[in-house]
């Protein structure tokens, strides 16, 4: 399956930084728009899945906490 990434960073969110959120009900879905194989899932501001290793989670995380009220409705 091939990622549109255009497509992907248009419904996000919020991009920061080339990482795209995107609100899903209560979830986060966030991609590493420079690397498309790193992504991870937020809910209730912890990572509760990811394939990124502790130093990017770190980073999105900071970025998140940071930027979520721009994200909410």
């Amino acid at each position: 399956m091939q990622l549109d990434i255009k497509d992907i960073a248009d419904k996000a969110d919020m991009i920061i930084n080339g990482y795209a959120f995107t609100k899903d009900n209560e979830w986060v879905r966030v991609l590493n728009l420079n690397c498309i194989n790193h992504a991870a899932v937020i809910l209730n501001d912890k990572i509760v899945e990811t394939n990124m290793d502790d130093i990017e989670n770190g980073i999105v995380m900071d970025y998140y906490i940071r930027n979520k009220q721009f994200m909410e409705e």
